[in-house]
Order: structure tokens, then sequence, then C-alpha cells
């Protein structure tokens, strides 16, 4: 979901040993609705909204959001030759099933998107991309796949910036591709299909 403003500490931040694993759950605020933005926790980090459960994690390193900047850059480039789509990034948030989920970008058939608001998107997306990072590995992201094809969305992207390989998952199946191969295309995403190695230029001219 699109993150809270960040806030100042005060005394009602608890440190946390490193030793916690992440997600936390968070008790949610009184006045709490998971489609009004406003009604969420001003934090420093992500929040998602799970079966019932208000989530935390901590912001995200450096490796994973250059990975991220990348995988914008490359679908904004493809979204403005293609005006029928609209990109969404900064992790929107996604209401399916009563579920508030955040992709790190995704891409809506504009047709299908309700006029820009500031409120969560309630169409599931054609394509959504996931970063993965110190708190969210292969592992959560695959189950967090799960739950975007669940709710209609067509395709994942998982990027795992470690290995420098991109996981696509769809309803059909899963593939991994690997540096100097390409993404394959998927039919309603015309003509995106781009070289794994541009979704990690950042990281790796390092």
């Amino acid at each position: 979901m699109a993150r809270p403003a960040p806030s100042e500490r005060d005394e009602e931040t608890i440190p946390v040993p490193g030793s916690v694993r992440f997600p936390v759950e968070l008790t949610p605020p009184p006045g709490f609705v998971p489609a009004r933005l406003e009604t969420w926790p001003r934090v420093t980090g992500r929040l998602e909204w799970v079966a019932g459960r208000l989530l935390y994690m901590p912001p995200c390193g450096e490796r994973q959001s250059w990975t991220v900047a990348d995988a914008v850059g490359t679908l904004f480039n493809w979204a403005r030759g293609h005006p029928g789509f609209v990109l969404g990034t900064n992790e929107p948030g996604i209401l399916l099933r009563d579920d508030v989920r955040a992709a790190d970008a995704a891409i809506w058939r504009r047709a299908n998107a309700r006029p820009a608001s500031p409120g969560v998107v309630r169409v599931p997306p054609l394509l959504a991309v996931e970063v993965a990072g110190r708190d969210e590995g292969e592992a959560e992201l695959r189950q967090k796949a799960r739950w975007y094809l669940d709710v209609g969305v067509a395709v994942v992207w998982i990027l795992l910036p470690k290995e420098r390989e991109v996981l696509v998952v769809t309803s059909a199946g899963e593939s991994r591709h690997r540096m100097g191969e390409r993404l394959p295309p998927d039919p309603g995403l015309p003509d995106l299909a781009p070289q794994v190695d541009e979704l990690f230029s950042q990281i790796s001219a390092r």
C-alpha cells in the first residue's frame, strides 16, 4: 500500500532486537478502517492488512530500493508507449477480498481503473512486481504471489537482487530467468518482455 508518512520518534517508540522476524503484527488504532488510508497509523516503514491483521515491515535496504527503481523505470518506459495502461508504484494499496496488500510496482489496464483518487485501488492489476529484501525473501514472496493470483492478478514478477534472477509466476505455472535472458511476454501486456539485466542494472554496475 502507499506507505504512510513518517513520524518522529516519541515515547511510544519501542526498540526491537535484531532477532525479531518481520512482519510484526500491530494493534490497529481506534477508528481504523482498512479501506480509508487516513485511519492507518503513521509509521516509518510499510504496512499491509492481511487476514484481519495489521502487519508492519521496516524500510527497505539499498539493494532492494535500487532494484525497485530499475523495475519502475523499465515499466514506466513501457507504459509511456502503451497509453492504454497505467503504472502504480510507491507500494500502492490494493484492496481485494478484505485484504490490503502492497506491490513494489503494478500495471493496470486504464479502462478498468478508477479515476485517480487518494483511496486504495479496488481492481486487481494485470502485473504485480515484488522485490526481495532482508525481511521478505523468495519463500515469503511466493506466498504473496499466490494471493495475487487468487484475487485475479495475471502475472507476478518476483525480483531476487542477490541472485540477479526473476521468478515469473502465473496461473499456468512459473519460470525462472537469469542475467542474459529475457522475461516471457504475456498476451495481456503487449511488448513487455525486458531483459533481466535491465531490472538489475544499478546493482550490477557497482
